[in-house]
C-alpha cells in the first residue's frame, strides 16, 4: 500500500523527520534507509536504539501512529496509475487485498481517503503476524484468507523489504519502486519482474 498504491512515503518520512527533531535529533537518509517497508513496531525498535530514545515503546509508536492519520487526510495521493489498475481489477472480480507493513488505523485510513473502501474489503495488518515484513507471513495470511495458495498470487511491491516477503510467500512478485527510497537495482536477486508505474503493470495484465 505505502508507496505502492499511494504516494505516502515522502508523507511518512515528513513524519519521522519532525517526530526525530522533536527529540532534539537529525533524520538522515542512511537512518531512514535501514527502516523503509518494516512494521511500525520493528522501525520503531530501531529508531529507538539508533537515537537512544529513554520513552517507552508503546509511546513512541503512538507518536508517530498519531501523526501519520492527522497528515494522511491533507497529503497521501494515489501513485499514477493506482485508480486504473484497481478499477480493473474490480471489473474484473479478481480477488485482492491489501497485505501492508503499516497498523490497520493507518490502512483504514489510508484506503477510506483514497475512495477504496469497497475494492478493498480484505486488509491485512504484519501488526498482527508474528513477523513483520521481510518474513512472508502477512503476505500468507492474506493468501489463506482469501482462499488461494500464494503460488497462485500476484504480489505487487514497491521496496525490498516488501518483494523479499512475497517471493518469500512463494507469490510472483511485479516490483514498481518507489523513487523516494529504491531503484530497480535494489531488486536484484529478489524478483526480474519490475516496472517503471503502475500503467506498465496494468498494460501487462490487461495483455
Amino acid at each position: 500500500m505505502d508507496g505502492l498504491l499511494v504516494d505516502s512515503e515522502p508523507v511518512w518520512h515528513i513524519a519521522e523527520t519532525e517526530f526525530i527533531a522533536d527529540r532534539g535529533h537529525e533524520y538522515t537518509d542512511d537512518v531512514r534507509a535501514q527502516i523503509i517497508g518494516l512494521r511500525l513496531d520493528e522501525l520503531m525498535e530501531k529508531l529507538k536504539a539508533i537515537y537512544q530514545f529513554d520513552e517507552p515503546l508503546d509511546a513512541l509508536i503512538a507518536d508517530i501512529n498519531n501523526r501519520m492519520l492527522t497528515l494522511i487526510p491533507q497529503k497521501v495521493k494515489p501513485q499514477p496509475g493506482a485508480q486504473e489498475l484497481i478499477e480493473y481489477v474490480v471489473a474484473q472480480d479478481i480477488p485482492c487485498a491489501i497485505a501492508s507493513s503499516s497498523p490497520m488505523s493507518i490502512i483504514d485510513a489510508t484506503i477510506g481517503a483514497a475512495g477504496w473502501d469497497s475494492a478493498f474489503t480484505q486488509r491485512f495488518s504484519a501488526d498482527d503476524d508474528a513477523k513483520g515484513k521481510p518474513a512472508p507471513d502477512v503476505y500468507i495470511r492474506a493468501a489463506t484468507s482469501l482462499g488461494y495458495d500464494p503460488v497462485n498470487c500476484l504480489a505487487l511491491e514497491d521496496s525490498p523489504t516488501g518483494a523479499r516477503a512475497a517471493v518469500g510467500a512463494g507469490m510472483t512478485c511485479f516490483a514498481v519502486p518507489d523513487r523516494t527510497h529504491s531503484s530497480p537495482e535494489k531488486f536484484d536477486g529478489i524478483t526480474p519482474h519490475r516496472f517503471e508505474s503502475l500503467h506498465e503493470v496494468l498494460a501487462l495484465l490487461q495483455g
